[in-house]
């Protein structure tokens, strides 16, 4: 079997741990873990590691089209590889969470986070895996858009840090597991 397991957020360094990137930031820890590094690749406009875990090929992808087309290269990639929804699992930011709130969903509305509208516009579906990464509401007056593309403070990145310890042991669960009720009770919270 394959797999997708896709991180949301930005390409390039402007970017790099912003708070909007936490799922390139989650696809980066496994990564590690599994020693694998990302290649380019022009044609599904993503960085793509590639693994096996618990015997599945399991594809590590960042599109690398911004945040707001990133259904592009899922669609790409689900397409050539002969996939459907059940077989990726999204990891994303989630402004109403607070920081370091990790929720396990199987579908859902996009909840207004631009990349989920552009995988569903995409793919033609809510009904897909998702990892939720709480980062919290923007402090002050700051504005949406800055607080997500912003960094962490020394306190939320703590916290962070922590969820994608524990997102890192989650999804190896996860894809161990054939039920994600099990999945969602282990680990949302």
């Amino acid at each position: 079997m394959t797999r997708l397991i896709i991180g949301l957020g930005n390409p390039g360094d402007r970017y790099f741990e912003t708070k909007h990137n936490v799922g390139f930031m989650l696809l980066d820890k496994i990564a590690k873990r599994e020693n694998v590094t990302f290649n380019h690749d022009k044609i599904f406009q993503a960085d793509i590691a590639t693994t096996f875990i618990d015997g599945e090929k399991i594809y590590l992808v960042k599109p690398t089209t911004f945040m707001n087309e990133s259904g592009k290269a899922v669609h790409a990639l689900m397409t050539y590889y002969g996939l459907d929804a059940t077989d990726i699992l999204v990891a994303y930011d989630d402004l109403d969470m607070a920081v370091g709130k990790i929720r396990f969903r199987q579908k859902g509305s996009a909840g207004g986070h631009n990349g989920i509208k552009s995988i569903v516009k995409h793919i033609g579906t809510q009904e897909f895996d998702r990892i939720k990464i709480g980062i919290g509401r923007p402090k002050g007056k700051m504005s949406v858009v800055n607080h997500v593309l912003s960094g962490f403070d020394i306190e939320d990145r703590i916290e962070i840090d922590l969820a994608l310890d524990k997102l890192d042991k989650a999804v190896n669960v996860y894809l161990e597991e054939d039920d994600f009720d099990t999945v969602m009770r282990k680990f949302n919270g």
